[in-house]
Order: structure tokens, then sequence, then C-alpha cells
């Protein structure tokens, strides 16, 4: 069967290089206006409240420019991308079997059923713009833990408190994709955990964009109650296309007084994908939230995960990886926010870019006035692997109390041709070598990923490494 000629080869990607050519049955027109808007709230059945939220989040977009300080969009037009697609049968189910079957063969290829049956409390998937499979363990349900998507969850006992959280932490005027979030968002998950419950097996969210020039635009939001904790694991992937896909979606975390939140992502977007999406976390005092990042899809990336420390002796630590291939710019990083006294954060971040690939890392560090005694250390590895790639660090730093203990390290280098020539020298081809050194650099964050991310992981290092070096 001769393959559509808007499909692009991409070296060793078959894992996620498949689609349904018939699955977004039913897409709205491109671009984005007021009448879009309307119909996309129309086929949420969206109470009141958010039909006039993202009414004005449409203004708002209209107002602001275009970011001009990262790397350059100017291949991204909102007016050729479709902001809601959906599947035939547009319902959600709780049994895996009721999956339409071509949906659910996605998924089976992405094994994410087989990762619910062996190590997760629960499980989400999204297709395109809807959710089509939700599900809880009864035990985990039974600790009054609440997982559901998140458009049910507005109409259920908990609307309240998702009309007080909901695009708080990110509002519509912090930058123009947060507001056209506002807008066109579809999808995504609400997690609740009551006071002093620990769910010990994590939940999953997976987002799957198998639609030609679409968006994608999951909405999380994550409370985390006093005392308890949480973790939640999300992955995402999508086929190659040579037209743009955009995902803008936006993650908001509460992480309450001496509760602990330890949020996982591995992303593994196509390379045709601007990957602009929002993620920020509060966290109250004694609290701890725990980013564990790894990046390595999109063509072009701005992802900053962010965390405001609210409450005294609240903490933060970042863990993250990034491997820039060819016709890839990631410009990722994260920020931190220290507005209370004792609070602390740790940023440890490793980057990849061969093939001419760039990785930008930024890090912004605030210690307000009143953050007296705290403590903050960021700490970036970059390894370029031939004369072609680019890595930047740029740090930023804002200490606004003399009482305050704040270091920055950053390192970049090559690979060493003598550690190349002792593994060749032991009979090891010259790419499995560097493949290997590769992995090694990057062992301390793969070890804080769930198992399976880790070997997925270590698997497209070496996929992407091999007959790609110079």
């Amino acid at each position: 069967m001769k393959k559509e000629k808007s499909e692009v080869q991409d070296i060793d990607r078959s894992l996620y290089d498949f689609k349904n050519e018939d699955a977004d049955a039913y897409r709205l027109k491109e671009g984005l206006t007021e009448e879009i808007v309307s119909q996309i709230s129309v086929e949420k059945n969206d109470p009141a409240w958010m039909k006039k939220f993202r009414l004005e989040s449409l203004k708002i977009y209209n107002e602001l420019e275009v970011p001009n300080w990262g790397p350059s969009i100017e291949g991204l037009d909102i007016d050729n991308i479709v902001t809601y697609v959906r599947n035939r049968d547009n319902k959600m189910v709780k049994d895996w079997d009721e999956v339409p079957e071509d949906i659910k063969d996605t998924f089976e290829r992405l094994g994410i059923p087989e990762a619910e049956r062996k190590s997760l409390a629960g499980v989400g998937a999204q297709y395109d713009s809807e959710l089509v499979y939700h599900n809880i363990k009864d035990e985990v349900a039974a600790q009054g833990v609440v997982y559901s998507d998140l458009e049910s969850a507005l109409y259920g006992e908990y609307a309240d408190m998702i009309k007080e959280h909901f695009m708080r932490l990110i509002t519509p005027r912090d930058h123009k994709f947060a507001a056209l979030h506002g807008a066109v968002w579809s999808g995504g998950s609400f997690v609740y955990v009551p006071p002093g419950v620990s769910v010990e097996i994590p939940l999953q969210s997976y987002f799957r964009l198998n639609a030609k020039g679409a968006g994608q635009f999951e909405h999380t939001l994550i409370i985390v109650d006093e005392g308890a904790y949480l973790h939640f694991i999300e992955g995402c992937s999508a086929p190659k296309y040579n037209v743009a896909n955009l995902h803008a979606g936006a993650v908001e975390l509460f992480v309450g007084k001496n509760a602990t939140l330890r949020y996982s992502t591995i992303e593994n977007w196509s390379k045709n994908m601007y990957n602009l999406n929002t993620k920020r976390a509060k966290v109250e005092a004694g609290g701890k939230i725990e980013w564990i990042s790894g990046s390595f899809g999109s063509h072009i990336s701005y992802l900053y995960p962010m965390s405001i420390l609210s409450g005294e002796g609240a903490r933060s630590e970042f863990t993250g990886i990034t491997f820039a291939g060819a016709g890839q710019n990631l410009d990722t990083g994260c920020k931190v926010v220290h507005s209370a006294p004792d609070t602390s954060s740790y940023v440890n971040t490793k980057s990849i870019s061969k093939g001419g690939g760039a990785c930008t890392f930024r890090s912004s560090v605030v210690i307000n006035r009143n953050a007296k005694g705290s403590k903050a250390s960021v700490s970036c590895e970059s390894l370029m692997l031939d004369s072609m790639s680019r890595s930047d660090t740029i740090p930023a730093m804002d200490i606004r109390t003399k009482d305050a203990d704040v270091g920055h390290e950053a390192k970049i280098g090559r690979i060493s041709d003598d550690a190349v020539f002792y593994l060749m020298s032991r009979g090891i081809p010259e790419d499995e070598a560097k493949a290997m050194i590769v992995s090694g650099f990057s062992d301390n964050v793969s070890k804080e990923l769930p198992l399976e991310y880790a070997v997925e992981m270590n698997n497209l290092i070496r996929l992407e490494m091999k007959g790609s070096i110079g």
C-alpha cells in the first residue's frame, strides 16, 4: 500500500510513527475564531462560566504578541491548525474492550493496557481532543482518591473545587499560548488525593495526537491535600507529518501542607511538533514537588516547569534530560520562586545534542525578601556529540535577601575520544561505544524515571545514536 505524501520517514521511530488514517472522523475547521471557540464549548458541554472563560481567553490571545526571545516558531501558523478533533464514537469508557478497535490497537502497541495491568493504580488515555478511556482501581478509589477526566468532574461533586483552581496558577495573561489554551483546552485529567492518603502505585495519563495539522490542548489539574502522597506519570507521542502540529497543554499542581507529589514526564512528540506546554506547581508549608522530565521529541520546545514555594519549609526538586537531534531546537529548563522562609530547591539537568540539534537550558531562581534561610542549587551538564550541534545555558538568579545559600554549576563537553577508543579496543563497535557513554552520562536521570520509562529512554538514545554520529 502506497503511503501518503504527508508522511515523512524519521529514523527509528517505528514505535510511535504509525497512524490511523480515518480515526479523526470529526474535526472543526482550521484557525481560531469566536465561532470555533463557541463550537468547542458546545462539544464539551461547558457550564456557562467555562464558556465565558474561553471567550475571554480568546480575546486575550488576540491582544498578546508571539514570544520572540526563544527559538523561532515562524513555521507555526494557527490559521492552519485544527483545534478540535475527535474519533467517530466520541465517548469515554472504563473498559478497554469498549474502546474503538483501531484506537485500542494504538494504545495496545504503545503498551498502555499492559502497564495498567502490571504497575498502575489508574490510567487515562486521550486520543486527539478527547479522553477515550479512564479508570482507577477499586482499592484506590476506596481511599477517597478521585481520578477522572476533567470535563466530567466539572459537573460532579468536585465542580466547585475545579472552578476555584482552574487556570489560577497558569492564567491566560501569562503568555499568548496560555491564552490559547484557555480558549480551546480539551481533555486532560483531574486528580484529588484526600488528606493523609498515600497512593502507593502511580497514576498515569497518556496523550496521543494522531491527527495531521492539529493541536492538542489537554489540561491536567492535580490537588494533593495535606499530608498526602502521589506519583503521577505523563506520557505522550505522535506520528510524524510534513505539516506542523501543536501541543499547548497546561498542568496545574497544588501540593498541600506536608504533602508530596512526584510528577514524571517523558515526551516523544514527533519532530514536526511545536511543544509549547506550560506546567506550574504551588507548594504549601512542608510540602514537596518532584519534577522528573525527559524531552526527546518535537521540532521546537518551550518547556519550563515552575515551582512556587509558598509555605515555610516547602521543597522542590527538578531532574531532567533533553536529547536534541537533527532538526530539533529544544529550549527547556525550570523556574523556582522561593516565597517563604527555609524553602529549598535543587535542579539537576542533562542535555545531549547531535546531528545539528540545539539544546538550550534556562533556569530562573527567585528568592524573595521574606524567604530567609532558603537554599537553591542548580547543576546542568551538556554533552555535544559533534561540531554541528549546539548547547547553551542561560541561568538567571534574583536574590532579594542576604540570608540565602545559592549555587549554580554548568558543564559543557564532548565525548572523549580516549573513552571511545578504550571501549572499541574491547571489541565494542563505535556507535555502540558512544551510545554506552551517553547512557552513562544520563544514568542518574534515568534512575529517577519509572522503570518502563527508563528502559524506553535508554532505547531511544541507542536508536537515535545508531549510525548518526560522525
